[in-house]
């Protein structure tokens, strides 16, 4: 091997371990501010004329950070393991090679101002498309260091995404002049590096100490069954599943609780909206809370709605085998309290491939590699907006995000929006086993109660269930694999971020600046060659 080649390679799998050396659960955040460094050396440096050659150097970087990160997957689908890890890293490496193009034409300032606005705009794309894996967002990195980033109540992940970059950048071009001229060191270009690296971290970090939680206690229950969901969630007695439950909460349940939160699909056999009263389960519950008037119980469910003859269904709605009918069916969850009411809210938020099948006239054929996580083939239901639980007479409103959805800030910072003062999680993360896989999802959740600054209390059917307060801070986080059930009491609030009022707004920004980078070439271009330039 020549030894350019063999230094473009070192430098392309340099960046791909020290991104995956960085990514929580067990990674070093800070290190992210670094990660870009060898691949823009590779991509500065670069004279071959093989694109195919660059192009695969760039790919074989980013593909190692998606699959010492993301490897997990496979516990659950090795098919799914394999479109993710292979398109995630596809989709990185168009960006950067848009960007090394836009670069070697257009010039540095052109250039890395495209990679910013680039990647950020495929980041946001990322949030919002059928395709949906915003697993690698480059802000959900500094999750295992959230006291450095609680400024994102301001920005969102994709500020955090937007300042790594610029950071990595800077760096560079410090290391860059300092190699051409050993004599010189850029002093304004060093300075604006120092405040831009150190300024947000010392500002989060006096955000975080300075942070009061304003009094307002809420009694929670959360409830960790523990029901292996391969073998017993989805095939076992419902009634020993709702046994369980109702015996763990019982352990900690009085007359001053004011919620019991159970975990996704915890009642997994489905349930007919269209006649939930008279559900044995349902009225099983309202039997255990009777005792206790203020009390309500959220849980997880598979639910069905039968729509009747002649009535428009929704574009996911399925047939009935033998019957000219049409039902939608919907991973739910579920308040019941004291009144005859019981509200409901759809996960909307979809597993691409195993709750939702992405643009299903293409990707149709891929129906036989989804996994069964306990609804159907196809595509579940969902709804437009959030639902958040009310109850008479008790100010505080919950949102209930649902697994995946959590992983989504501005989605997260909807229930926000329409009222929620309290927020929780209830997920099944047992279908990764114990891998890095289910710690990631839980450290997520903490940039989730920064961004909106809404405390949360998480169940999760096989760990990790705990409560998470307003900076993020977890305690009383339960084992893995173990039944459990803890207590505690959390803050509601009823203010409203700058980045729960605004969501995403770095990602269209940045899609407008792509926008505007575009523009610049297409004037240069017109331009030189009015001019005679080429």
């Amino acid at each position: 091997m020549k030894k350019d080649t063999l230094k473009r390679l070192v430098l392309a799998t340099g960046s791909g371990l020290i991104l995956s050396a960085a990514w929580p659960p067990y990674g070093f955040s800070p290190l992210l501010l670094f990660a870009f460094i060898p691949l823009l050396w590779m991509e500065e440096d670069y004279q071959g004329n093989s694109r195919v050659r660059f192009s695969f150097l760039v790919y074989f970087s980013f593909f190692i950070w998606n699959l010492l990160t993301s490897w997990w997957i496979y516990k659950a689908t090795l098919f799914g393991a394999a479109m993710a890890i292979v398109c995630n890293a596809l989709f990185m490496t168009a960006v950067f090679l848009l960007f090394h193009g836009i670069k070697k034409r257009w010039g540095h300032i052109t250039g890395y101002t495209s990679l910013i606005a680039g990647w950020i705009s495929f980041e946001y794309l990322h949030l919002n498309w059928d395709l949906s894996w915003p697993w690698l967002t480059l802000g959900n990195g500094f999750s295992s260091s959230y006291k450095l980033v609680q400024w994102y109540e301001y920005t969102g992940v994709l500020g955090g995404s937007a300042w790594i970059l610029i950071v990595n950048i800077l760096i560079f071009q410090l290391l860059r002049e300092r190699i051409r001229d050993r004599r010189k060191i850029h002093r304004p270009l060093l300075f604006c590096t120092l405040v831009l690296i150190f300024f947000p971290m010392i500002f989060s970090l006096a955000l975080y100490s300075n942070y009061r939680e304003k009094p307002n206690p809420v009694d929670i229950i959360v409830v960790q069954p523990n029901i292996d969901p391969y073998t017993e969630k989805f095939s076992g007695p419902v009634d020993e599943q709702m046994a369980k439950l109702l015996h763990l909460a019982s352990t900690q349940t009085d007359s001053s609780a004011d919620y019991i939160i159970c975990p996704e699909t915890a009642l997994p056999a489905g349930i007919w909206e269209n006649n939930m009263s008279e559900d044995n389960n349902i009225g099983i519950i309202r039997q255990f809370i009777r005792s206790y008037p203020k009390l309500k119980f959220i849980c997880g469910l598979s639910s069905y709605r039968l729509y009747k003859k002649g009535e428009q269904h929704s574009v996911t709605a399925r047939r009935f085998t033998r019957d000219e009918g049409y039902y939608d069916a919907y991973n739910s969850s579920m308040q019941i309290d004291s009144s005859p009411r019981i509200q409901i809210y759809h996960k909307s938020k979809l597993v691409p491939g195993v709750e939702k099948m992405p643009y299903p006239a293409l990707f149709g054929f891929l129906e036989r590699y989804a996994i069964d996580m306990g609804g159907m083939s196809g595509s579940l239901g969902n709804q437009n907006e959030r639902t958040v639980f009310i109850s008479p007479g008790d100010p505080v409103k919950i949102g209930t995000a649902i697994c995946y959805e959590s992983v989504y800030g501005e989605f997260f910072g909807e229930y926000v929006k329409k009222g929620a003062t309290l927020m929780s999680i209830i997920t099944n993360d047992g279908w990764w086993g114990d891998t890095p896989g289910y710690r990631q999802h839980l450290s997520y959740a903490r940039l989730r109660a920064i961004e909106t600054r809404r405390s949360i209390a998480r169940s999760a059917n096989t760990g990790i269930s705990c409560f998470i307060n307003q900076r993020g801070d977890i305690s009383m986080s339960t084992g893995w694999w173990k039944p459990a059930v803890i207590r505690g009491s959390l803050n509601a609030s009823d203010r409203v971020t700058f980045y729960a009022r605004w969501g995403d707004y770095p990602g269209r920004l940045s899609i407008l600046a792509s926008i505007a980078v575009l523009l610049r070439i297409f004037i240069l271009k017109i331009k030189r060659k009015y001019d005679g330039k080429i």
